[in-house]
């Protein structure tokens, strides 16, 4: 097996720890940085460095942050009336492209997965509920995966939220924009229907 000189298989093995990065990405990369000017691989090298020793989790609602608490925390702009449960802070950015939604976060940083050894005291479910009480919030939007963890931690943190005066309400799944009904599986069809909404003109 043709293996590159040390520092290169270094690089490339290092690269490949990187969810989703596979052994001919990782070689790819590893040859771009390579093809950079030092500087360019310096100022990369710098920038790697500065958001690993800047970026910590937000005391508020563990989102990922440079200052405490984060800006969607501080914002005045937002509402105290909805509070949106995620999974991963970069959750956010994908509710945030919508416009959508101008309430307040709370990330769990994973869903329950006892295989993983995921476990409520590992998702932080108290702090969520101590964050939940000593606030105004009428709705929790739970928007955690539509997979098994996600739908498994979504009914945990409903159970854990019984008895609150709270409205609690799970993001609509089901069929994508564009799609094809051929193409859907039978649990996608099924949740689309569950949610389904009344046509209006």
């Amino acid at each position: 097996m043709f293996e590159y000189a040390e520092p290169l298989n270094r690089l490339v093995e290092e690269l490949r720890r990187i969810p989703g990065i596979g052994a001919k990405t990782a070689q790819r990369i590893a040859f771009y940085f390579l093809g950079l000017p030092q500087e360019d691989t310096d100022r990369l090298a710098e920038a790697i460095r500065d958001a690993k020793r800047k970026i910590f989790y937000c005391s508020e609602c563990n989102n990922i942050t440079h200052v405490d608490p984060c800006r969607f925390c501080v914002d005045p702009g937002r509402s105290d009336d909805t509070l949106c449960v995620v999974e991963e802070p970069f959750n956010i950015a994908s509710i945030e492209k919508t416009g959508a939604f101008r309430g307040r976060y709370y990330v769990l940083l994973g869903a329950l997965s006892p295989l993983k050894g995921v476990g409520p005291d590992e998702l932080k479910l108290e702090k969520l509920l101590r964050r939940i009480k000593k606030s105004a919030f009428q709705e929790v939007i739970i928007a955690t995966n539509p997979n098994v963890e996600g739908e498994a931690t979504a009914l945990f943190i409903l159970k854990t939220l019984q008895g609150l005066n709270l409205r609690i309400t799970r993001l609509a799944m089901g069929l994508p924009v564009g799609s094809d009904l051929d193409f859907a599986d039978q649990v996608t069809i099924k949740k689309a229907l569950e949610g389904r909404t009344e046509l209006k003109e």
